[in-house]
């Protein structure tokens, strides 16, 4: 498990110990951003001492952009990479219910769809891994795992960052702690609604997919039906299988011009109607001729 020294990360190992003695271990990331956090990481790792918990320190660089994303992609990278080299089954980390209301005001508040919207799920995988993530406090509150820390006459660790409102989070945290009208357990739940929702979603766009989308020696080709929402999403997945990228709106005008009769392309994608489908390829290198003439 990923345990920071803060209190949720705290909670979840003595929850986790309690519950699974002898079968977890910990490890604490230091992305050397504070002159606190060694002294963080130590605390851990005697806290785990004292219980018995296996810890290891994962001391890593965080590069130069958006602290926060940077520091999140490399943390993942080192815990997958400790995961891997200790043949653990999963990671656990302590997300917990008002951090999944505080995601999906965030989201809200950025327009985002329905993937975005569903939040953290319970379980899931690191990313750029096939390494299983857990996240079992989920339906704990913030109050309720400071109360078991605080249980343990622990003193966790405060980074001052959870307090800096020029970042998002904190500042929609802020703004719900002050909107008492709001019910952050009523977020949640509405979260995990919007996940179930996608799931299923996930599971018809794969059904579609195996019953309108074939390869022959062209291309991929693709049978639409009436719904612009399907031929967008199985679009997208082909432009993607063919080595593509593309941004779902981008897609939705390419679906457009589709519908109309008209050949498009998108992410290194050509698309054309051919009767009652549509054809994609990749589309041929650019300037072939001129190249080949100069060399």
């Amino acid at each position: 498990m990923a345990v920071s020294g803060g209190p949720d990360s705290l909670a979840l190992l003595l929850l986790a110990q309690a519950g699974l003695a002898g079968q977890v271990e910990a490890a604490t990331v230091d992305h050397g951003l504070r002159a606190e956090s060694p002294g963080e990481a130590a605390m851990v790792a005697e806290i785990c001492r004292r219980l018995g918990v296996s810890h290891e320190t994962l001391t890593v660089t965080v590069p130069e952009g958006n602290v926060q994303d940077r520091a999140r992609s490399v943390r993942y990278a080192a815990l997958a990479g400790w995961c891997a080299r200790r043949g653990l089954a999963a990671l656990a980390t302590g997300h917990q219910l008002d951090d999944q209301a505080e995601t999906l005001v965030m989201r809200l508040n950025r327009g985002s769809g329905l993937a975005g919207l569903a939040g953290v799920r319970a379980r899931g995988s690191v990313p750029e891994s096939r390494i299983v993530l857990l996240r079992p406090l989920l339906g704990w509150r913030r109050a309720e795992l400071e109360a078991i820390v605080a249980g343990a006459e622990i003193d966790p660790a405060r980074d001052p960052s959870n307090d800096d409102p020029s970042f998002d989070r904190v500042a929609v945290r802020k703004a719900l702690a002050a909107a008492d009208w709001l019910d952050p357990e009523a977020l949640a739940r509405s979260a995990a609604h919007l996940g179930e929702a996608e799931s299923y979603l996930d599971a018809s766009i794969e059904a579609a997919w195996n019953e309108r989308v074939s390869r022959d020696e062209a291309g991929l080709r693709f049978a639409p039906g009436p719904s612009d929402f399907e031929a967008g999403e199985l679009a997208r997945r082909i432009i993607v299988a063919l080595g593509g990228e593309a941004r779902r709106g981008d897609v939705a005008a390419l679906v457009a011009r589709l519908r109309r009769g008209e050949n498009a392309s998108l992410g290194g994608v050509l698309a054309r109607p051919m009767g009652e489908t549509w054809l994609f390829t990749a589309e041929p290198p650019r300037n072939l001729k001129a190249t080949s003439a100069r060399t």
